[in-house]
This record gives C-alpha cells, structure tokens and sequence, in this order.
C-alpha cells in the first residue's frame, strides 16, 4: 500500500497559496528529520529557510485550482500511489468544508487518473 499525504492549497494565486502553504508546513522545517530528508531529496540550507523557497513550497503542497490539484493527484498515482490522502490547508481554524467539497468532484474521475495498474 502506498499512500502519499498531499498539503493542498485551494487559490489561484501563486503568492497567497504560498503564504498559506508556509503557514501550514513551516514548523516541519525546523523538525531535524524533516531537514535531513529535505536536504537528502537535494533541496539546500537556503530552500528550507525562512519558511521555505518557492521552490521547497511549490514541491511540497499542491496549490492552485482544481485542475492543478488534480495534476498533482495523477503524478502520484502514476508513479504508484494506491491513495493519495489530501490535506487542505487554509490559513484560518476554519473547516475547508468548500475545499472538501470542490475537491470531491474530483472522486468520480480518479478511476481515469490512474494510469498505473492495480497494486495486489
């Protein structure tokens, strides 16, 4: 079984989403097994600080529209991904409870997402 977890930001905008993804993901940063795993997958010193470069950001949480989400959701299903578990994140205490909706119009199209065969 393999069941990546995916931090999803629902916006458009590059700048917000980003704001939001660091928001949600910046304490791992400072975790010293996240770094180390971070720095081993090839991002530097300069990629994990201050919250986190563009770059680390835009790997690490899938932003964007539907569409983009999707996109994402299909690379790790192609790459052999059984599950992909989403994680909304929005920058409030709030239940993303219009994210969880929007997102769930993608359920009946995962089956055509997936590419790579079944996993016994």
């Amino acid at each position: 079984m393999i069941a990546p977890h995916l931090a999803v930001v629902l916006d458009p905008d590059p700048s917000r989403a980003r704001d939001v993804a660091r928001d949600g993901v910046g304490f791992f940063l400072g975790l010293p097994a996240y770094r180390a795993n971070l720095l081993r997958l090839g991002f530097g010193d300069d990629d994990l600080a201050a919250g986190g470069s563009d770059r680390l950001i835009d790997a690490l949480v899938a932003h964007g529209d539907i569409a983009d989400v999707a996109l994402r959701v299909r690379e790790h299903l192609d790459s052999g991904a059984n599950h992909v578990a989403l994680h909304v994140l929005t920058g409030d205490d709030q239940l993303p409870l219009r994210q969880w909706r929007d997102l769930a119009t993608l359920r009946p199209a995962l089956p055509a997402l997936r590419q790579a065969p079944d996993r016994p």
